[in-house]
């Protein structure tokens, strides 16, 4: 691995792509230490701290750290992501942007530059009911509107920056620039988090006030390393996991010759979906509490009760063992959205037609309808495997804080980001070096 990372800065061109993605990801982390005008950054991190406990903490790992903050890329990434998956399901419902998407490189591009408008204006309506509710709860310097308008003009300016970066990171970096920020940002808080957690299993006082002995820290240690490194090698398989459906290619005459027929396979991911399922479910059952939070309201009665059941900090609970409901609802619904998602954009149909088009077929199987049905059955077991590795990846975070009260926001949906955005790098890096014959990354 470190000779092929040698071999990729030698080549002057890479070494200056990674220059400047570096470059890039320092003016990221920078933006994400600089306090809203008018806003005091402690006292809003306090202020969270205390009053709205973990609703936020899902926000807060993909900004790295800024939302809790405060700071001028509060909101950083997110609108982006948001829009890019209200994109994705509007091309499927509108035909007019399934059309636009069919065009090839212009139809992406003016996509594209859609998702920058659609990101620009989420942006502006989410920073506006930050500021609002903020201000009208006091974490605002002389709250009027003209505190309102700079709040809101400073955040909505901040996600845009970082879209922006991620664009130029794109153009004259490694590519992946949105990821890559977005990888940055969770690994931001991994020291952190490991420290709290080392704190409390190795080094911190037992029920007694006793100090633990050398030997129980060693087998506290050699426990942590062990799951993390258990997780990590799950979320690999779970990536890497691909069903091969066999296809041949009728014979092809070409002059005088007549070729036999060639052999290939449909490769199908086991995690069709990617993270998206997690992220959907996790949104979802957030939601009612973000916006009762943000509207100053605790509930009462029945919906204190849903409050409390959608909130992930009640799970898992000895105390309160009923409120795990709300674990059973984010499991049922990360498989529903993993069959959702990939009914999306995997079209079986489709496929099917355009393997009939270009002489292929599934040996055995019947072109046409057939085909379509048979891919379809295969497809559908394989969402499911792939959506219960989801649902253990992104359950033992909840597990960890209900058992044991620790916050471990680099497991779940972080660590499935932080494995697949690796990886990504690594590939675009080793097609760089294979272009100019030298070996990659991942070909040994």
């Amino acid at each position: 691995m470190f000779k092929k990372l040698r071999d990729a800065l030698k080549i002057k061109d890479i070494r200056t792509k990674l220059f400047f993605t570096v470059v890039m990801i320092i003016v990221v982390r920078i933006g994400c230490q600089l306090p809203v005008p008018g806003v005091d950054p402690d006292w809003v991190k306090q202020w969270m701290e205390t009053q709205l406990g973990d609703s936020f903490n899902f926000l807060d790992a993909f900004t790295g750290g800024s939302f809790m903050n405060m700071s001028l890329l509060a909101l950083n990434i997110t609108p982006y992501i948001t829009s890019s998956i209200i994109m994705q399901l509007l091309t499927i419902a509108i035909p007019a942007l399934e059309e636009m998407q069919k065009e090839g490189g212009e139809g992406r591009k003016k996509i594209a530059s859609i998702t920058r408008y659609v990101t620009v204006g989420l942006a502006l309506i989410e920073a506006t009911a930050m500021a609002v509710s903020f201000g009208g709860q006091g974490l605002i310097k002389n709250y009027g509107v003209f505190s309102v308008i700079t709040v809101v003009a400073a955040l909505t300016a901040g996600s845009a920056f970082v879209m922006w970066i991620g664009e130029r990171i794109n153009e004259k970096g490694i590519g992946n620039g949105i990821s890559i920020i977005l990888l940055v940002n969770i690994i931001a808080r991994v020291p952190a988090d490991l420290a709290s957690l080392f704190q409390r299993f190795v080094f911190g006082a037992n029920e007694n006030g006793e100090t633990p002995r050398i030997a129980n820290q060693i087998l506290a240690t050699v426990i942590i390393i062990a799951i993390l490194v258990l997780m990590v090698m799950l979320v690999v398989v779970l990536n890497a996991g691909v069903r091969k459906i066999p296809v041949q290619y009728a014979r092809r005459s070409a002059g005088s010759k007549i070729g036999g027929p060639t052999a290939s396979n449909i490769p199908i991911r086991v995690n069709t979906a990617g993270v998206m399922p997690i992220i959907f479910a996790s949104s979802l059952l957030q939601t009612p509490g973000i916006i009762s939070n943000l509207a100053g309201y605790n509930g009462t009665g029945f919906w204190a009760t849903v409050l409390a059941v959608l909130n992930s900090q009640n799970w898992v609970s000895k105390a309160r063992p009923v409120y795990s409901i709300g674990l059973l609802i984010y499991c049922i619904l990360v498989i529903v959205f993993a069959y959702f998602y990939t009914s999306i954009t995997f079209n079986p149909l489709e496929l099917a037609d355009n393997l009939k088009k270009s002489n292929g077929f599934i040996p055995g199987i019947r072109p046409g309808k057939s085909t379509s049905d048979y891919i379809s059955n295969i497809l559908n077991a394989i969402i499911f495997i792939g959506a219960i590795g989801l649902m253990i990846i992104g359950v033992l975070p909840y597990i960890f804080y209900g058992v044991f009260q620790a916050t471990v926001t680099f497991l779940g949906t972080s660590l499935i980001i932080i494995v697949s955005v690796i990886i990504e790098t690594l590939n675009q890096i080793e097609s760089m070096m294979l272009v100019r014959n030298y070996k990659g990354f991942l070909n040994q």
